[in-house]
């Protein structure tokens, strides 16, 4: 049997798409069970993305969702690099909804360590 490193790496790569795509599933549904409005889901712009963006009252959530199978992985996966690409994917957003402007501002975290755990919802976790 023949391997081959491209459809292995490929299979690694679809594998932590979806693993991701359920956790920001996952993270979604435990905001709106907390009371927040999702107001946005994978936003991306050129200046940086955020996973979700969700308001519940004069709050304004920009939060970043972490899939990792241990809890301390899933905190050092957060850059200072990714919080700014965060943070200015949040600004392009207000841009777009002035509607949102003068809400109180907070960065949260969502971690996800397993399938049969609810997310770990870290409320402001970075200025």
């Amino acid at each position: 049997m023949t391997h081959h490193p491209k459809a292995a790496r490929l299979h690694k790569r679809r594998r932590a798409y979806f693993r991701g795509r359920w956790a920001e599933l996952a993270a979604a549904t435990l905001l709106r069970a907390k009371g927040y409005r999702i107001l946005a889901r994978g936003y991306r712009r050129p200046v940086g993305e955020v996973d979700i963006i969700a308001r519940r009252g004069r709050v304004l959530v920009a939060a970043e969702v972490k899939s990792r199978a241990r809890f301390a992985d899933a905190i050092e996966a957060i850059s200072p690099r990714q919080r700014r690409r965060v943070s200015r994917a949040l600004e392009a957003f207000l841009q777009e909804r002035p509607d949102l402007y003068g809400l109180d501002v907070r960065f949260d975290v969502l971690l996800v360590t397993s399938f049969r755990r609810l997310p770990q919802h870290i409320q402001a976790a970075w200025e």
